[in-house]
């Protein structure tokens, strides 16, 4: 259907329905907390218009170019950042939208000038990500911008970030069904976001579970040795009893938890070493299902997937829906939203030592 002429947008669906661009844009998506009635009430908006959510848009009108966003990224490494992007590309490119790449590499100064750069191009919106989850400074620039896996410091901006204590309580329930009743947790280092985050949500999952957190968490640097380090800690009793064993002379406990991949890896090497069978005696859990590490490991590591490129397709919708609602919508449309993560069972929970 034609609106005056033109293709229905996500704009028309939101007046036809009463509602804001923003919620339009989520009850579409089966994101964010509606009411039924209320994602029911755009749908049928949705269909009457003819409105399709994530199909390509028509030709452009005569006079007017295609679609142009920047994506941008201040990560250095490019392990967390590059899925995100590849996923945000995809989205675009699907619509045929074009889309520039500039990378930052964690220097303000070089920020600034792509900033200018993109902006001088005539981008119609900007999706910025990072290396962390740390939130960053918001940008001050005339066009919608959405801030995929670092979020901005501002609440009221577009953000879209990994859903790490869903993560963790994936991690529990795992645990649980296999029968583990008292776990260690190496985390990174303690002045990060993710590793508080992390932490916290392992002990409540744990207590709702009915399960027992050995000890305080365990914080130190995101390092190979700092994980064979903290092990040692686990079995030494510093993360558990007194005697540093169950009191039969068992280990301390049945599973760690740690918090990446690269401790997860480096735990494992350790307990090895030190005579335990992985996860005979004890079993081990990685986080961010960083395939160089998680299945290189022996045995391969189960661990969480944060949906990296899932989160980057969903910042470049929440893009696209802000761009077309016009401006003012991203405010009206701003706030984090979590990407849900998935388990990616392996060897070093289940199977053979």
């Amino acid at each position: 259907m034609k609106l005056e002429g033109r293709a229905v947008r996500l704009a028309d669906v939101a007046r036809a329905a009463g509602v804001s661009p923003g919620t339009a844009s989520k009850a579409l998506h089966g994101s964010g907390s509606l009411r039924p009635a209320t994602r029911e009430r755009v749908r049928a908006a949705a269909e009457v218009l003819g409105f399709v959510p994530g199909a390509a848009p028509g030709p452009p009108r005569p006079g007017r170019r295609p679609l142009l966003v920047g994506l941008m990224s201040s990560d250095d490494i490019g392990r967390f950042s590059l899925p995100v992007m590849l996923g945000a590309e995809n989205a675009l490119t699907r619509g045929e939208i074009s889309a520039l790449l500039a990378t930052a590499r964690r220097d303000s100064v070089r920020e600034r000038h792509h900033l200018t750069s993109l902006l001088a191009r005539g981008v119609d919106g900007i999706i910025v990500t990072g290396k962390s989850t740390e939130p960053r400074e918001p940008l001050a620039v005339p066009v919608p911008v959405v801030y995929a896996l670092s979020p901005s410091a501002a609440a009221g901006d577009m953000s879209v970030v990994p859903d790490d204590a869903a993560g963790m309580r994936l991690v529990v329930d795992h645990l649980r069904t296999l029968g583990h009743r008292r776990v260690a947790h190496i985390g990174g280092r303690a002045d990060r976001r993710v590793s508080r985050v992390r932490a916290a949500a392992l002990r409540e999952a744990l207590a709702a579970a009915g399960m027992e957190l050995a000890g305080a968490p365990l914080f130190g640097e995101w390092s190979e040795s700092w994980g064979r380090q903290a092990t040692d800690l686990v079995l030494r009793g510093d993360a558990g009893g007194p005697d540093g064993g169950d009191g039969r002379g068992g280990p301390p406990v049945t599973a760690l938890v740690c918090a990446s991949d690269q401790l997860a890896r480096a735990a494992g090497d350790r307990l090895r070493e030190r005579g335990f069978r992985v996860p005979g005696d004890i079993a081990v859990t990685g986080y961010d299902n960083w395939d160089v590490m998680g299945e290189a490991a022996r045995p391969p590591l189960t661990t969480v997937d944060m949906e990296l490129e899932q989160l980057g397709r969903r910042a470049a919708e929440r893009l696209l829906a802000a761009i077309a609602a016009g401006p003012g919508a991203a405010a009206a449309d701003g706030g984090t939203e979590l990407v849900p993560p998935r388990l990616v069972v392996r060897g070093s929970t289940i199977g053979g030592d």
